[in-house]
């Protein structure tokens, strides 16, 4: 005679348990995001891939530095941020200014020569830029002002591949 309690305490109850805890840490908690395209070069390079914390900003409000998966129309971007809420931010022949002072980007390799801007973040807002600046679109073209509610979560390490792993900064 087939054991049903067996079957069910040893292995569909354990399965379901594990399924939605699975899901429960992918919804809430942390998500592992795979990078599409060269915007953020020579920090990330696609096909790489991070883990994306859900539950900091939940907490506190976004930091400028911080790497970030946000949510477009049809699309999910990584992008780094730049400016936030109250910032007046603007670029002068490829240098961004934040509050009138140089950004120190040490991540930058690639700039480009355009000026523009001021532009003061409104509340609720960041500003966010790839650090491949050429070859991103960010809050310069289609992402502009980015909602804060439109931040799915903060990148937090590469663990793929294996020999680029580790936590950003």
């Amino acid at each position: 005679m087939f054991n049903w309690h067996w079957l069910w305490t040893e292995w569909i109850r354990p399965f379901l348990e594990a399924a939605v805890l699975a899901l429960f840490i992918a919804f809430f908690i942390a998500q592992p995001f795979k990078v599409d395209g060269a915007s953020m070069e020579n920090t990330l390079f696609h096909g790489e891939r991070v883990i994306v914390d859900k539950l900091t900003y939940r907490f506190r409000e976004p930091r400028r530095g911080e790497i970030i998966v946000l949510n477009m129309p049809n699309s999910k971007y990584i992008k780094r941020i730049i400016a936030v809420a109250g910032d007046v931010i603007l670029e002068r022949e490829g240098v961004i200014h934040v509050n009138g002072a140089p950004l120190k980007e040490s991540y930058v390799d690639n700039r480009t020569k355009m000026s523009w801007g001021p532009f003061l973040v409104p509340e609720g807002h960041v500003w966010v830029m790839g650090d491949n600046r050429p070859r991103s679109d960010d809050s310069r073209g289609s992402v502009g002002f980015l909602a804060v509610t439109d931040i799915i979560g903060r990148a937090l390490f590469r663990f793929w591949p294996i020999t680029r792993w580790g936590v950003f900064p």
